[in-house]
């Protein structure tokens, strides 16, 4: 088990940031962190880092207590924060060799994660003239420095542009197949593209953790139909399981059923009793965008 998160309370005074979390996370996994502003993940990130304790609780990494073994856990996690700390006066190369001397690994990583993170055009650079993508492969490239088995990432992909995102996205896959990678985003595309998995948190308390294909499918499902003439809203909302029916335009009907069954072949059967002609039928999946607006609105 890469992290165990047993119970974790954390309190700043009277307000609770966390409320009794409990979550594992295997290896290789990349798991995204979700949650609107305030509801607890850089608290939680700063916990699994050692950088803060919790209130209640237990929460391990690689086996390790972060109060017991804060140094084996430090050993174990490569982290990049939001805000990623970069010297910018230091040339790419040298900022590299300065952090390993301080995990004593050896020259040849320096190059091995300079290769990996897409960064041997630019290591001859002072990191203040790198883009905003760069600047956050170097970051990745120090968290990856001594080799650990767990990476967090807090907002990785933030204020990149397109191309850049692409870049990361696929590093951060890359990275996945052989670690742990836990990631706190708010970019709803970047979870859909890279995670196996999600966690929600809100307001301090886990209000999902699925994988990415099971909280796509749980809740509701769409499915859009095409008649060659209009049908009244009220008639479609017999069929089973209904939620809402839309027409969107033309003859064209979008039907929201609340079950993870597929509904296609009822949509097809109730047309036909009902001496419906089909122009077309196909399922749309609910938007990850739209699931975290409801678990998290309430």
């Amino acid at each position: 088990m890469s992290i165990e998160v047993i119970g974790v309370s954390k309190r700043y005074g009277e307000q609770k940031a966390l409320n009794n979390i409990s979550f594992k996370v295997n290896k290789p996994e990349i798991v995204g962190f979700l949650g609107p502003n305030g509801a607890g993940k850089s608290t939680m990130m700063k916990i699994l880092t050692t950088y803060i304790n919790p209130s209640e609780g237990e929460a391990k990494v690689n086996g390790h207590d972060i109060k017991e073994n804060t140094k084996h856990v430090q050993q174990s996690v490569g982290y990049l924060p939001e805000h990623n700390p970069l010297y910018l006066d230091m040339f790419v190369k040298e900022y590299l060799n300065f952090n390993a001397n301080i995990y004593k690994v050896s020259k040849q990583r320096i190059h091995d994660v300079i290769e990996l993170t897409g960064l041997t055009p630019e290591v001859h650079k002072k990191i203040g003239q790198l883009s905003k993508g760069y600047r956050q492969r170097v970051g990745l490239a120090n968290a990856l420095l001594h080799d650990p088995d767990v990476l967090i990432l807090d907002e990785p992909t933030t204020g990149l542009d397109p191309n850049q995102l692409v870049d990361i996205r696929h590093l951060i896959k890359t990275i996945g197949e052989t670690k742990t990678v836990f990631l706190s985003t708010h970019v709803m595309q970047e979870v859909e593209a890279m995670c196996d998995r999600v966690i929600i948190i809100n307001k301090g308390e886990i209000v999902a953790d699925k994988k990415l294909s099971e909280l796509r499918d749980e809740k509701e499902q769409t499915v859009i139909v095409e008649f060659d003439y209009r049908v009244e809203d009220a008639f479609l909302l017999k069929l089973p399981k209904v939620k809402n029916v839309t027409n969107t335009h033309g003859f064209v009907y979008e039907i929201t059923f609340k079950t993870s069954e597929d509904m296609r072949s009822h949509v097809f059967d109730f047309a036909h009793d009902n001496q419906l002609k089909i122009l077309q039928l196909n399922q749309k999946n609910a938007s990850l965008e739209s699931l975290f607006r409801d678990l998290t609105s309430k």
